[in-house]
């Protein structure tokens, strides 16, 4: 990509997406400045040393929240081009502190854009939106009449049934005040670019994982979870709901994504990035614990009421129109045949080397669900992008990093 000796410049530089995609153009040879909220004790980032690049980048001091400091950052850096990745981004964390959230998304966005504005500088501006912008989304007509049985509205109704896969033009019904606030600076990109002519893309990126993930995000928290299972430093695993699917990208991919997006999008629009694969938070600790060297012979509720053998087999069926991996249990679930409820307690994993207690803890469901993202991501694919990594090399990268902690430890 054409990315050598261009300057660019990060808001969220120091955050888990922005030290990947700060190393990635550092490799390109781009000249990479970041916007950076310093620490009290003035430490340096752990996701940018991690990442080996601290030294290589030109950090600016500044604050979202603050105009003034971001219109001497976009002086300081002049960028070509500027991703926006700054974000409060943890889901649970926006229904506990809404006000933060909307503070800190919302009108952080709004001073970037009008900071871009005021200063008449011409870069071409990326957002990093979210699948969780997407919410409730349909996946089947049972699922619906279960909705509207419980008295629940659904705004927009839907227009099709399965609303799967995801695509652009998906009717957005934001489920935390975390995608609230991701739909507002999607529509304000958008807005810039049609008010005041601003180079301004917008990506809605599905969920996107690997090593060094906050280990409060669910993906990273199993994998520490399993890990710790595995040293005999736990007994059981404790989840919220697994019946919850996703559409898990490796953080590399998405990278990539953004790069390309930089340079090859229309100005104005908006794009998916995701794997075109759905799995359940159950596969992803199945499959972990698999990884992790325990072979699962078949998994059965607390009550013995619900029962799976060869839980984590592998199908490439098509559903929804898309042919994925996916695994047994992920296929039975998403053609409604079971069901994990609250009141099941827990799920028992029987495998060679015992049972495993996989806990449901009430504390960990959130207030509203989104229930399952799956990506079209046909629009994007035009431009050049693939998902290159699987489900299992993100679980890899993730358990390799908890194991390269505890030998350094």
């Amino acid at each position: 990509m054409k990315f050598e000796n261009r300057r660019v410049l990060i808001t969220g530089i120091s955050g888990f997406v922005g030290s990947y995609l700060a190393r990635y153009l550092l490799n390109q040879g781009a000249e990479v400045y970041g916007i950076l909220r310093r620490r009290a004790d003035w430490s340096a980032p752990q996701n940018l040393v991690e990442r080996g690049i601290y030294r290589d980048l030109k950090l600016i001091d500044g604050d979202l929240l603050d105009i003034s400091s971001i219109a001497r950052a976009l002086d300081v850096s002049q960028p070509e081009i500027v991703f926006h990745l700054a974000a409060q981004s943890f889901v649970p964390q926006s229904f506990v502190n809404p006000v933060e959230t909307m503070q800190t998304n919302c009108i952080g966005t709004l001073n970037l854009l009008e900071a871009i504005r005021i200063k008449n500088i011409d870069p071409v501006v990326v957002f990093a939106g979210s699948s969780e912008e997407y919410g409730l989304v349909i996946s089947s007509e049972k699922q619906y009449q279960k909705i509207k049985s419980q008295g629940k509205n659904i705004h927009p109704e839907p227009e099709r049934i399965p609303e799967l896969p995801i695509k652009e033009t998906n009717p957005l019904r934001p489920m935390s005040p975390y995608a609230v606030s991701k739909v507002y600076g999607d529509f304000l990109f958008r807005n810039y670019y049609h008010s005041y002519g601003l180079k301004t893309i917008v990506s809605r990126a599905f969920n996107h994982e690997g090593a060094g993930r906050g280990k409060m995000f669910v993906t990273a928290n199993i994998a520490l979870q399993v890990m710790k299972l595995r040293f005999g430093e736990v007994d059981r695993i404790s989840i919220g709901n697994v019946n919850a699917f996703r559409d898990w990208s490796h953080v590399e991919d998405i990278v990539k994504g953004y790069c390309l997006l930089a340079l090859k999008a229309k100005y104005g629009e908006v794009y998916n990035q995701g794997s075109m694969r759905t799995n359940s938070v159950l596969s992803y600790i199945l499959l972990a614990l698999e990884m992790a060297g325990y072979t699962i012979e078949r998994i059965e509720t607390f009550k013995g009421e619900k029962k799976v053998e060869k839980p984590t087999e592998i199908s490439d069926s098509e559903l929804f129109g898309v042919k994925f991996e996916k695994t047994v249990i992920d296929e039975m679930m998403l053609k409604d045949e079971i069901y994990f409820e609250l009141e099941d307690k827990g799920i028992f994993a029987f495998t060679d080397k015992g049972k495993v207690a996989i806990e449901f803890d009430a504390t960990r469901f959130r207030p509203a669900e989104v229930p399952i993202l799956l990506s079209d991501t046909r629009k994007v694919q035009d431009l050049g992008f693939r998902a290159e990594h699987s489900i299992k090399d993100i679980i890899r990268d993730q358990l390799n990093y908890y194991l390269d902690a505890r030998r350094r430890n």
